[in-house]
């Protein structure tokens, strides 16, 4: 018995496996700016669906970049990644008037950043294909859950939702990420092979479509992860409201601006 033990352990040593518990990986800037003190119990509930941690640290957002939350609403993200850039870096929580007026989660972005609170969020709106921002202004870009509503077109004739010419919106997020910067995206998954067709009826996209849509404006995959797959999600329902609500498959994609 003695001797299979040990041979186990000399075979285990010669194929380089590691024998014994798995290591522990040490927390890290993402797993503290989830845990940081003074978050709403309800940012602390989305945490449970979102798995924020997992999703920036496949970015590599690290502290003292300038990143822009697009079409940030009422900056979930934005606050946590206040606290991954910290006080040398800089976030600008960017929505266009209908996200502002949207922007509900948490008591709007007006109570996120009351009294100061995220010293270096900055919240600004605008009209996404005309960004008034400076070029190669901004080391990082990301897009929760929003990418689909550039192909949205909302039916109403009131709508308060313009339609956008979306080849300009996107001409525009590449004008402003330096070169060698970060693009990260989340988004609901369509089937495959739908592009955009299904952004207005089911605000989901497809992500092979996704893929090519930034590499033709110079930008080059990096990483996914499947922290956010629901394998028996159909991907028929309307993923925001409903009994789709919280129960879809999102990819997760990082980009580098080439």
């Amino acid at each position: 018995m003695r001797t299979g033990i040990f041979g186990i352990l000399a075979c285990a040593m010669l194929a380089g496996l590691t024998v014994g518990p798995p290591a522990v990986r040490a927390a890290d800037i993402y797993d503290a700016a989830v845990q940081h003190a003074g978050r709403s119990p309800e940012d602390l509930e989305r945490d449970k669906l979102e798995h924020p941690a997992e999703v920036l640290r496949l970015s590599g957002i690290k502290p003292g970049m300038q990143v822009i939350d697009v079409l940030a609403g009422g900056g979930y993200y934005s606050e946590l990644l206040s606290h991954v850039v910290g006080p040398k870096g800089h976030v600008l929580l960017l929505n266009n008037a209908a996200y502002d007026h949207w922007s509900t989660d948490n008591g709007g972005f007006e109570k996120r950043l009351a009294d100061h609170r995220l010293p270096n969020v900055e919240h600004h709106t605008a009209d996404l294909e005309h960004l008034d921002l400076p070029d190669h202004s901004a080391d990082a870009l990301i897009l929760i859950k929003v990418y689909h509503d550039l192909y949205w077109v909302d039916p109403k004739p009131n709508a308060i939702w313009p339609k956008m010419n979306t080849s300009a919106v996107l001409d525009q997020l590449a004008r402003v990420l330096k070169p060698g910067g970060i693009l990260l995206i989340e988004d609901h998954s369509a089937k495959p092979g739908t592009g955009s067709a299904d952004a207005s009826s089911l605000h989901r996209i497809d992500e092979a479509y996704t893929i090519k849509d930034f590499e033709k404006r110079g930008f080059k995959l990096v990483g996914k992860s499947d922290v956010l797959r629901r394998p028996d999600d159909q991907r028929t329902l309307l993923s925001y409201e409903g009994p789709g609500l919280g129960k879809t498959d999102r990819f997760v994609l990082v980009f580098h601006k080439e």
